[in-house]
């Protein structure tokens, strides 16, 4: 097993040009009572902010833009906690992983039960995904440990983006209402179509993808290499 403190970490996103130069302009300008651990705290509250917003979407679709904020809020926290720890050289390797990772975990949980609890995704949809999404998180982990490499961007994917999804979605849903699109289908009649759990379900396939692609070819790998 490797050293967690000595992990080298990879986070080849599509937005990641136009975000690290934003995450380094503001851990360089926040003032220091602005700490690694209170970006964590701001982090958990977005996740919180969106769980409440996705149930409060049910009385008025205009919460939809409140829980788009959450996600501004959880990324800002979530992604300038470690950047703020790096720049002030205050790092706590082994700290830092453990409660950073067990609260994004958590934060993901919240996130998915607010989205199947609003009334635009069905509840098992986010549970799917929030499954896809927790065996990709735990993989992550698994292979920091085994191989040294903290990876978490997939086909230039990675939280980042996945927010980035979210909020888009958020808009298509205020502005396009609850959906139930009626679809023939034969002997069984007529069946509605939900296009936002389409959406939802495209992104579960697209995890559960890089998790078998990466767990296979990573274990061949390993095997090769008799690690």
């Amino acid at each position: 097993m490797n050293d967690i403190r000595n992990h080298q970490r990879v986070n080849d996103i599509l937005l990641g040009p136009l975000e690290r130069p934003v995450l380094h302009w503001l851990a360089v300008h926040l003032p220091a009572w602005v700490t690694p651990d209170f970006c964590t705290f701001v982090g958990t509250c977005g996740a919180l902010v969106i769980l409440v917003s996705y149930v409060l979407s049910n009385l008025h679709p205009a919460f939809l833009w409140l829980a788009s904020l959450g996600f501004v809020v959880n990324w800002l926290g979530d992604s300038l906690d470690g950047t703020l720890a790096r720049h002030r050289n205050i790092e706590r390797p082994v700290f830092g992983f453990f409660v950073d990772h067990t609260n994004d975990a958590a934060c993901q949980i919240v996130i998915f039960l607010g989205l199947g609890l609003s009334p635009y995704v069905g509840f098992h949809v986010a549970s799917l995904t929030l499954v896809a999404y927790m065996l990709l998180s735990v993989l992550v982990y698994v292979r920091t440990c085994a191989s040294g490499e903290f990876k978490i961007s997939y086909g230039k994917l990675g939280p980042t983006e996945i927010r980035a999804l979210a909020i888009g979605l958020n808009a298509a849903m205020f502005f396009g209402g609850r959906q139930a699109i009626p679809l023939p289908a034969g002997a069984f009649g007529t069946i509605l179509i939900n296009p936002y759990d389409l959406i939802v379900a495209g992104i579960a396939v697209l995890l559960l993808v890089f998790f078998l692609v990466t767990a296979v070819r990573e274990s061949i790998r390993m095997g090769k290499t008799n690690r």
